[in-house]
């Protein structure tokens, strides 16, 4: 099975234009599985709730179908992170995009720092979707410092975790090789790079994209500031 892990700088209050990107990213070499960075569609600072809502999609938004239709034609799934309007509630959530048209969310638990000013916490556990005979759960970012979150999705039987990220701090990665040694998965990790600078607020992405094997096998790494795509040849099985 070959995945990928999409390292990119998405653009602030720019959903169409981050679509148009990701679309490129992706057709330019194929892949089974594709990850990609959290809150790829806006970027990761608003400068409120309000302004949160109006750069957010919900699941079934038309946003996501040129994505969709890529990944149906090439028979790959995407997960890649966003912000999800559902009622009066906005999530910090991951999709994902099967090959055969349908879609699924994770809405992220473990919101970070003045995520909480933002964001309502995900109300529902995570859970595993099948996808061609391979089980994949997602995660969403700080969730990598609560080991249940992962243990949960090792326990419902996920062979890969899809970990969409806007990493600042700089433990997530090597704390994802122990995630995998403790709980015998892979796991694909995707950060973000570049520097937002708003709402008061200045932080720098620190990029190193991963995919790390149940061995705790570091298989590919990215730098900390350039975009990137990488692959690796893995056996779920």
């Amino acid at each position: 099975m070959k995945v990928g892990v999409i390292q990119f700088r998405p653009e602030c209050g720019a959903p169409g234009r981050n679509a148009g990107k990701i679309i490129d990213l992706l057709s330019r070499e194929r892949a089974d599985l594709f990850v990609l960075p959290e809150l790829s569609l806006s970027g990761y600072i608003f400068e409120s709730r309000e302004e949160a809502v109006s750069l957010a999609q919900t699941a079934d938004g038309t946003e996501f179908d040129g994505i969709s239709s890529l990944a149906s034609e090439r028979g790959s799934t995407v997960v890649l992170g966003f912000a999800e309007k559902c009622g009066d509630k906005l999530y910090n959530s991951s999709i994902l995009l099967a090959p055969d048209g349908s879609r699924s969310i994770y809405r992220k638990v473990q919101l970070f720092s003045d995520e909480k000013r933002v964001f309502d916490p995900g109300d529902r556990p995570p859970e595993v979707v099948a996808v061609s005979g391979v089980r994949l759960g997602m995660m969403v970012c700080f969730d990598w410092i609560f080991p249940e979150v992962a243990r949960t999705l090792a326990l419902a039987g996920a062979d890969i975790l899809c970990h969409s990220a806007n990493l600042v701090l700089p433990f997530c990665q090597d704390a994802m090789i122990t995630r995998c040694i403790e709980n015998r998965v892979f796991a694909l990790t995707a950060n973000r790079i570049g520097t937002e600078k708003r709402a008061g607020q200045q932080l720098t992405f620190t990029g190193r994209s991963q995919a790390v094997s149940p061995k705790g096998e570091l298989l590919v790494r990215a730098g900390t500031d350039s975009e990137e795509t990488l692959f690796a040849e893995i056996d779920p099985k």
